[in-house]
């Protein structure tokens, strides 16, 4: 179990870009996604402004969001990064083993990775994510760059729906049904 703090929270922007996103995408009828919240256990509250101030994790957190788009299982999480290298201690593997339970079940799983320095936002399909781990495992680098995400997975950001990431998931379904 780990402890709760503001670095948590280093996501929260582009969470709730998400967030309106698939608002947008369930007035529209095209997707039903939902932010899946962290269970903690409070330890501490500050009895003035009844703000939690110390907390633990209550279990191991899967992925930020879950849901269906016209049908079709989909789980992503979302990530930034300010450089142009990705950390993969970021990635937790219980939530690349959970990514790889839901694909067994015929759903699609991904992260939604924002590089905050380039303002862009990329889709990255779980199997390129295993492929960074392996060569992680195999002694390679502990992370991967900007110059290995696929861009043709760019993610349209701005308008109504700040980040549109259905796009990139039908590219991926599209390459998905060709191979």
């Amino acid at each position: 179990m780990g402890t709760w703090n503001s670095r948590g929270l280093r996501g929260s922007a582009l969470e709730e870009l998400i967030n309106l996103s698939n608002e947008q995408y369930l007035r529209s009828g095209l997707a039903l996604i939902q932010k899946i919240p962290t269970p903690i256990k409070p330890i501490n509250i500050d009895k003035a402004t009844r703000h939690i101030t110390l907390a633990y994790f209550d279990q191991k957190s899967t992925v930020d969001y879950i849901g269906a788009v016209q049908g079709i299982p989909v789980c992503f999480d979302a990530k930034e990064s300010a450089s142009d290298t990705y950390a993969l201690d970021n990635i937790h593997p219980h939530q690349v083993e959970f990514m790889q339970q839901f694909e067994k079940q015929n759903g699609i799983s991904f992260i939604v990775l924002y590089f905050t320095n380039r303002d862009e936002c990329y889709y990255v399909p779980l199997r390129d994510i295993e492929k960074f781990f392996e060569r992680a495992n195999k002694g390679g680098r502990k992370s991967f760059t900007y110059e290995e995400v696929d861009k043709s997975f760019r993610i349209p950001m701005g308008g109504t729906v700040p980040v549109h990431y259905l796009d990139s998931l039908q590219t991926d379904l599209t390459i998905r049904d060709e191979g």
